[in-house]
């Protein structure tokens, strides 16, 4: 369910906005045209939105300034607390991509960055599958994650960044979820939506998706 990864975020609540700001050299290209990742989910959602994973909310806040009315989800109770003082008016809710309760029932959208990797495969389709039921058809799904052409392309980065000294990426790519384009197209077709990818750094790649169907 993602949750397995939290304590991470023990220490990096402190230091995420140093990270997202290339203030973390290692993390640098991770997060290269940060900003404009951002505005290009926060664009493209429309009307009442789900956020996974609000962080410390900086996508929180763009759509808040873009007009919609966001209902953000999130694990960590610091990060949560960080973007209740950031956005008061936004309902915020403790929970993770899989186990969430909210009240309303009519989502036009569903967003995240730098999140749905912290679930395996297979908790990715179940999750998809799940978010497709709370979605009409023509709803939106817009992700904006770290994901790769290829499993070679994968394992090629992280030859990369332990030749350049930079283990902490290097960890990272290996103990989460990384998962290909390839597989992730299919996953979404299966959840009944039409998707477009778009790579948008070395890392980044923005996945906004369609429903098609009323499954």
């Amino acid at each position: 369910m993602g949750r397995e990864f939290i304590y991470l975020f023990d220490e990096w609540a402190k230091s995420y906005e140093a990270s997202v700001t290339g203030q973390h050299k290692e993390y640098r290209d991770v997060f290269e045209g940060y900003e404009s990742i951002l505005d290009k989910v926060a664009n493209a959602s429309t009307g009442t939105v789900i956020e996974f994973g609000t962080g410390t909310g900086n996508l929180t806040l763009k759509l808040e300034a873009a007009g919609r009315k966001v209902i953000g989800i999130e694990p960590h109770e610091t990060m949560l607390d960080i973007t209740r003082k950031r956005c008061p008016n936004v309902q915020l809710i403790n929970g993770d991509l899989q186990n969430f309760e909210i009240e309303i029932k009519h989502i036009d959208s569903i967003v995240s960055t730098y999140v749905f990797h912290h679930l395996t495969d297979e908790e990715k389709l179940e999750a998809l599958i799940t978010y497709s039921k709370l979605l009409q058809p023509g709803g939106k799904i817009i992700f904006a994650d770290t994901a790769f052409a290829t499993e070679e392309h994968k394992q090629a980065m992280i030859t990369k960044e332990r030749a350049r000294g930079f283990h902490e990426v290097a960890d990272d790519l290996e103990r989460e979820y990384y998962t290909t384009i390839p597989k992730l197209e299919i996953m979404f077709q299966q959840a009944s939506f039409e998707v477009k990818f778009e790579q948008l750094n070395d890392y980044v790649w923005y996945m906004e998706a369609i429903k098609t169907s009323k499954k």
